[in-house]
């Protein structure tokens, strides 16, 4: 394991088992964002994500799951993501450990080639729990949305005494359409899921105030610490792969350089499944 930080801005690089027990205090979280791998089969670089069961996948995400409930403060937030098949065993083995607040879908339009034989999946699933559903943060102020009715056609509310126009902010449902990061966009990162800074904003926002400690177990890209960061909260990365931390060093402006090297956005050249052309895109630096 190895330790970088700056400020109030710590990544921890190794096993996330490992790390969660040993380093990270029981009780001192305040927001915990949990999106592991989800057992489908995507390339992390050399850490394939596919156990040889769904059971010796679920075993070793209880195993994190109790970690990160004792990790979390007596009024801590905890939001967990997993593929959809998974999440029904998440939210079983969650519900009796945990209150959960809200099942949320996050959605998104896919541009990609989608199932013919099925109907293809646009959607992933996210939970929201807290230890105690009497004494927990919920910003909702900080997140209200656009209503879509009423307001925006100044619709009148003839229920109230005095006649007024419909409220126009709202808190959003638990239906999120959040657009999915994608290869040409400012922000993306090289990562085969690499969650939108949108998402991140909305969760940090709505469940931790400034000064808080943010935790990400399965850190990837960082835009949790990323984000974290922007919006004045203290932040926790845990990454097991290399090229990943270096993402984190770079995002949190920890190091500006690695072993030597510079730490900057990759010039990333992708290949055309079909005629092999080759589609080089350049992604802007920080």
């Amino acid at each position: 394991m190895k330790i970088f930080e700056k400020d109030d801005h710590r990544i921890m690089w190794g096993n996330v088992l490992d790390i969660l027990t040993r380093e990270v205090p029981d009780r001192s979280i305040d927001l915990i964002f949990a999106d592991p791998p989800y057992n489908i089969g995507k390339n992390f670089i050399d850490l394939p994500d596919k156990w040889g069961s769904d059971e010796s996948y679920l075993e070793w995400c209880y195993k994190w799951l109790k970690l990160c409930i004792k990790k979390l403060k007596s009024n801590g937030s905890m939001y967990v993501m997993t593929a959809t098949q998974h999440m029904p065993y998440f939210d079983i083995f969650l519900r009796d450990k945990v209150t959960i607040l809200s099942r949320i879908v996050w959605y998104y339009d896919s541009s990609g080639v989608q199932a013919k034989k099925y109907f293809g999946s646009l959607y992933e699933p996210i939970l929201h729990c807290v230890k105690d559903k009497n004494n927990y943060t919920f910003n909702s102020e900080d997140i209200s949305v656009e209503a879509k009715t009423g307001a925006i056609r100044k619709l009148i509310d003839y229920r109230k005494s005095i006649p007024t126009v419909y409220n126009s902010k709202k808190v959003p449902g638990n239906v999120w359409e959040i657009h999915r990061v994608r290869y040409r966009m400012d922000e993306y990162e090289n990562h085969p899921t690499q969650k939108p800074i949108a998402l991140l904003e909305r969760i940090i926002k709505a469940s931790s105030n400034e000064g808080n400690i943010v935790l990400d177990p399965f850190s990837g890209t960082f835009t949790t610490s990323f984000v974290a960061m922007l919006l004045k909260r203290k932040s926790i990365g845990i990454e097991i792969q290399e090229e990943y931390v270096k993402i984190g060093l770079r995002r949190l402006k920890i190091m500006p350089e690695y072993n030597g090297m510079p730490l900057q956005k990759e010039r990333r050249t992708f290949e055309h499944s079909t005629d092999k052309r080759q589609i080089t895109l350049n992604l802007l630096e920080e």
